[in-house]
């Protein structure tokens, strides 16, 4: 492959963008070399500045379920934009989205849209504290929410302790207020809730993990957290940005049978576009401005591109449900594929996969969390990006990432990241 023209761009945007990139994954700092600069997308693929072709499995990290440049949701794009880009007023197609919206996931009755997944899961948590008037929240290493000043905290000594920013620009008094819990442990959980008793408004995390990989919940940890938030009046926040409308048409809800009292969902929910959302029932979202007393507020919520490409997605999803079963199975043949050969080459790895989420990684050992995902060999990872990008195949640019599949890969591309796979482990 070359780069040449990718190299020369990013040269270039370095000197008038932090680092080059407008979000910090995208500079390849974890595998090295410089990034590749996408000019266009069609279906399962990417074709770089270079002239490369790459079938994806970032799809714009999740929402393009039905594949790029999709065309009911391009035409309804442009359509819309010849009646104007931005009203900062009331329209009717927000109202249509949001209509379907509440009719595909469970237990919601109204949804708030907001301009991305980090202000869906903000506002959410403010919504939380609003609702519940207490202060602290609970959230997991390994789940990310956002950048937002209470999500970029680490744990301290153990998940016992209070959080400490791992961001320059948050402050100790913002951390004291979100405490650290261990994803797939309920007990690390129950402890925080027991010793701070009376104090927590929510909990939130991502129901199924895609930032430290994909790592799906274990038996009875989604259930145990809704039991413990009934217990103790605490608000269960899932964060769907990636498994919203992705996972099932009512997304982790629906998919594993356990409620939100809350949920958000990302890019999904405007076919790609710049837009977020944050869910509830009637009680809880009622709270919110100009009803109730927690503000929100924001010119370009609603926007109306964002509201037609969104509604051309939901539409196809909700009429054509048999494309959930179809990107389960194409990722179930991935996984088959991927695991024969490794194992056939040797390789040391784990692969965990629910629905059309999966990841690859070097460790032996089950991952289930931030810690077991951080043991994976990571400079084997760096190895095995480099390979498949070099093949024409443009996964995550991190360990810590989780694979998306699209319904508009075929099996023959399957078949060609399966044998890129075996190409590449050979001498692992």
């Amino acid at each position: 492959m070359n780069y040449k023209r990718s190299s020369a761009l990013f040269e270039a945007a370095q000197k008038v963008i932090p680092g080059g990139v407008n979000s910090p994954v995208r500079a390849f700092t974890a595998v090295g070399g410089d990034p590749v600069f996408i000019e266009r997308a069609e279906g399962a693929y990417l074709f770089d500045a270079d002239g490369n072709k790459y079938i994806d499995y970032i799809n714009s990290w999740g929402p393009m379920i039905l594949g790029h440049a999709h065309k009911p949701v391009v035409d309804a794009i442009i359509e819309k934009t010849k009646m104007g880009t931005s009203f900062g007023t009331p329209t009717e197609i927000e109202t249509k989205i949001a209509e379907l919206a509440v009719k595909m996931v469970p237990n919601i009755d109204k949804i708030r849209f907001v301009n991305s997944g980090t202000e869906a899961c903000m506002s959410a948590v403010r919504l939380a504290r609003g609702y519940t008037s207490k202060e602290k929240i609970i959230k997991f290493a390994g789940c990310y929410h956002g950048h937002s000043d209470s999500f970029l905290i680490q744990a301290g000594s153990g998940a016992m302790t209070f959080g400490t920013p791992n961001s320059p620009g948050v402050t100790q008094g913002t951390a004291k207020d979100t405490l650290l819990a261990k994803y797939n442990d309920l007990k690390s959980v129950v402890e925080l809730v027991e010793s701070n008793s009376g104090e927590i408004a929510c909990i939130i995390l991502e129901p199924v993990a895609g930032n430290m990989g994909c790592i799906p919940p274990q038996n009875g940890f989604l259930e145990g957290l809704r039991r413990l938030c009934d217990e103790n009046d605490i608000l269960l926040i899932f964060d769907e940005v990636m498994t919203g409308f992705r996972l099932a048409p009512g997304g982790v809800q629906e998919r594993l049978g356990v409620k939100a009292d809350l949920v958000t969902f990302g890019k999904v929910i405007g076919g790609g576009l710049p837009v977020g959302a944050f869910a509830g029932r009637s009680g809880i979202m009622d709270y919110l401005a100009p009803i109730g007393p927690v503000y929100q507020a924001g010119t370009l919520s609603g926007n109306p591109l964002a509201m037609a490409a969104g509604l051309a997605m939901l539409t196809e999803l909700d009429e054509n449900r048999s494309i959930f079963e179809s990107i389960d199975k194409k990722t179930a043949y991935l996984h088959m594929g991927m695991e024969s050969v490794l194992k056939s080459n040797n390789v040391a790895h784990t692969i965990n996969r629910i629905g059309s989420m999966i990841s690859v990684h070097f460790s032996e050992q089950p991952v289930t969390d931030f810690e077991s995902a951080a043991h994976g060999n990571n400079h084997l990872f760096k190895e095995f990006f480099r390979g498949m990008l070099d093949n024409g195949i443009y996964i995550a640019p991190s360990a810590f990432e989780t694979w998306f599949i699209t319904d508009a890969l075929s099996y023959e591309d399957l078949d060609r990241t399966i044998a890129v796979v075996e190409k590449i482990t050979r001498d692992f």
